[in-house]
């Protein structure tokens, strides 16, 4: 028999972040089997979730099918759209008609020819989402990803989702306790109880007492109850490069109900921040992220409201609701007994939504890597505490990387986010290395990179970004890029007829399901 096994997972929070790291965990372990884990969540009636997460990235379709979740219920419970890439509005010189695309879908033949040279070389003049993929043309003309007939999570264009992070928890706790056998206990914990040795032995609770376990995964939130106020593992704050520190949020609803549902996050540039715009099915989820440094509440409101009167929202909107926030990660993730998931391991602003990914790709590893006994556990801590750090960092780089590159001058807050000293070291010389070339894959080179090679082209040449010209390549180099070109072109003109309506198709899943 093994002494020390890692039998009892205790997981503190529920929101997002926990009902996920609950379903990833039970679905890959055999929770209402003998031998299986036992995984226990702990939820404070007390503590409402912070609820604003909306937008994913494709791995979740990966993940809720793990899990075993219909992506029909999926849609029908949590005001679910489709997400097929971000669209960013003024960030390069702020005019009316400043605009680019990140897609979800790689360049075509990306990895097979230069295509971000050949299109410096020759064309320019068109924007390079728009030149080397179709899918911005899809978002533009307001198409979904794929047809009513195509199998759930299949995908004709690369997608993600927006969804009511609200609803979303409480659609994956029903999953849990109903299919999964996850152990849920609604109570608040008042204390906690150490072992000799400086594990966490058991969690006291009001109303439950003390629950015991083995391995504890925190997720409650910014307060960072387990790994930050128990443990005492330091915040590294990464104010210094990313200045937004708080943001109000609205929820808008359509002036009608057919009204088209947009199939991109738009992030729209502002004075002293960004504007956040995500179509639910239902409503609008917009809000404001700002640096409190370089502005105040009430013009980053005043800017807000502006936006929301140009976009066509009605006058009778509701006071937007403050969040503040400290950018930045905990200097460790797993510390002895304890991880931690979601915003108790660190946030960072909600530009690339990168939030639920990081949640995602935490379970995963975590899922992966469980540690059989005690014995094991430093190992897999060591291994997940540099694969965060690593990952926490890409985020940042791949997020300065769009202030970075902007030719805005009409305030500080655009002036100073260029200011060499904000910009992080690998960044810096990356973009030294991109002067002559375009990113590859050698430059962005683990296997599960959060931003691929493939986005950062994206971002730079969106943002108008050029390298020097190289060595001249062999005709043919140019002839193949040309081809892949051409293959773009093509696909854009098959699929815009093809695909239906976003909310033509949002409505049939809600209405008729999708095929299993």
């Amino acid at each position: 028999m093994v002494t020390n096994a890692i039998r009892n997972i205790v997981i503190v929070g529920g929101g997002s972040a926990g009902w996920l790291t609950a379903a990833v965990l039970a679905a890959r372990y055999r929770t209402l089997e003998q031998g299986g884990l036992r995984i226990t969540l702990i939820e404070s009636p007390d503590v409402a979730p912070i609820g604003v997460g909306e937008g994913t990235w494709p791995t979740m379709r990966d993940t809720l099918r793990e899990a075993g979740v219909s992506e029909t219920a999926f849609f029908r419970s949590c005001d679910a759209a489709f997400k097929q890439g971000s669209r960013f509005n003024r960030w390069v010189s702020g005019a009316d008609d400043d605009y680019y695309f990140h897609p979800f879908v790689l360049p075509q033949g990306y990895g097979e020819a230069d295509i971000a040279s050949q299109w410096q070389r020759r064309h320019a003049h068109v924007p390079f989402a728009d030149l080397v993929s179709y899918q911005p043309h899809l978002c533009v003309a307001g198409r979904a990803p794929k047809q009513a007939a195509t199998p759930e999570f299949a995908a004709v264009a690369n997608y993600g989702y927006h969804l009511d992070a609200g609803k979303f928890g409480v659609f994956l706790r029903t999953h849990c306790l109903e299919k999964l056998g996850v152990h849920y206990v609604p109570d608040h914990v008042t204390g906690i109880r150490s072992r000799d040795n400086g594990d966490i032995a058991a969690l006291h609770t009001r109303a439950h007492g003390d629950l015991e376990g083995d391995l504890f995964v925190d997720c409650t939130g910014m307060q960072s109850m387990l790994l930050g106020k128990h443990y005492g593992i330091p915040f590294l704050s990464q104010r210094h490069v990313l200045f937004n520190d708080s943001a109000l949020a609205v929820q808008v609803p359509y002036a009608r109900e057919d009204e088209p549902i947009a199939s991109q996050t738009t992030s729209t540039a502002q004075s002293a921040g960004w504007i956040w715009d995500i179509g639910l099915p239902s409503r609008r989820g917009v809000g404001h992220v700002y640096s409190s440094a370089h502005t105040t509440d009430e013009q980053a409101e005043r800017e807000l409201r502006a936006y929301l009167k140009a976009s066509g929202a009605g006058e009778d909107l509701p006071a937007p609701r403050k969040l503040s926030f400290q950018p930045g990660y905990r200097e460790k993730f797993w510390h002895r007994n304890c991880v931690a998931i979601g915003l108790s391991a660190g946030f960072i602003e909600p530009l690339e939504a990168s939030a639920l990914a990081l949640v995602e790709l935490s379970a995963a590893m975590l899922a992966d890597g469980m540690p059989v006994t005690r014995e094991q556990m430093e190992a897999a801590a060591g291994r997940f505490n540099a694969t965060f750090t690593y990952r926490w960092e890409r985020v940042i780089d791949f997020l300065k990387l769009h202030y970075v590159l902007s030719r805005r001058e009409d305030s500080d807050y655009w002036r100073d986010n260029r200011c060499a000293e904000t910009i992080p070291e690998r960044l810096a010389s990356l973009l030294l290395l991109w002067r002559h070339r375009p990113p590859s894959r050698y430059d962005i080179d683990r296997i599960q990179e959060v931003f691929p090679a493939a986005s950062y082209q994206y971002v730079l040449y969106g943002m108008g970004f050029h390298h020097a010209p190289g060595p001249a390549p062999r005709m043919e180099d140019g002839a193949a890029a040309d081809g892949f070109l051409r293959d773009a072109a093509n696909l854009t003109r098959r699929m815009l007829p093809a695909l239906p309506d976003n909310r033509a198709l949002i409505d049939h899943i809600r209405s008729h399901g999708l095929p299993r």
